[in-house]
């Protein structure tokens, strides 16, 4: 044990990196533990797929492991480069084929008092979910990012490779469209019994 260096609770994602861009598996499941529940709810986001979701976050610390060295804290936060690894991954797993979630398939009857009030909640919740999923890949991560995740403008531009600028614009457009399809949604007659 004298030669394996102790990891402190305090220890900070750079000095854990550097630990793990040398091989130190400690480091890593210290740095996995710490980042992996925002991963995996960053991917459900993003693909609304809980399956989907902790694969993709499991293959995104395959790739912290496999790539550490290459990480450069002088240009980004450990975060924003999993962030970043993590928006690339869903992206490519929606443009894959694949199968419809199993939540497709409706839940069964809810007898709780409050049971209408739930389901008015869930209807709302989906017709933002299937705006949302309607957007272009990198306007659903813009509206995730920004909203859902809360990162700075800065630190979302940063995950989508953009400038503060660009990703601004980009959030409009997306908002936009997630407005025009709420209300069109809305105008088509769909409403809470």
């Amino acid at each position: 044990m004298s030669g394996t260096p102790v990891i402190e609770a305090s220890d900070s994602d750079g000095d854990l990196m550097a630990r793990v861009a040398g091989g130190d598996a400690a480091a890593f499941d210290r740095l996995a533990a710490r980042h992996m529940r925002r991963a995996v709810a960053l991917a459900q986001r993003l693909t609304g797929n809980p399956s989907d979701a902790d694969e993709i976050a499991q293959d995104a610390f395959l790739r912290v492991w496999q790539h550490a060295a290459r990480w450069d804290a002088g240009r980004s936060a450990f975060t924003t480069w999993l962030y970043r690894i993590v928006v690339n991954l869903a992206i490519d797993r929606g443009r894959r084929p694949g199968w419809s979630p199993l939540e497709e398939a409706g839940d069964p009857a809810d007898d709780a008092p409050d049971a209408l009030a739930r389901i008015a909640a869930r209807q709302t919740a989906d017709q933002v979910n299937r705006a949302l999923a309607a957007l272009p890949d990198r306007q659903r991560a813009a509206v995730v990012l920004f909203h859902q995740e809360g990162l700075s403008l800065r630190q979302a531009a940063e995950v989508l490779a953009m400038s503060e600028g660009a990703f601004a614009s980009l959030l409009a457009r997306a908002r936009a469209a997630l407005k025009a399809a709420l209300a069109g949604e809305l105008g088509a007659g769909e409403t809470v019994a």
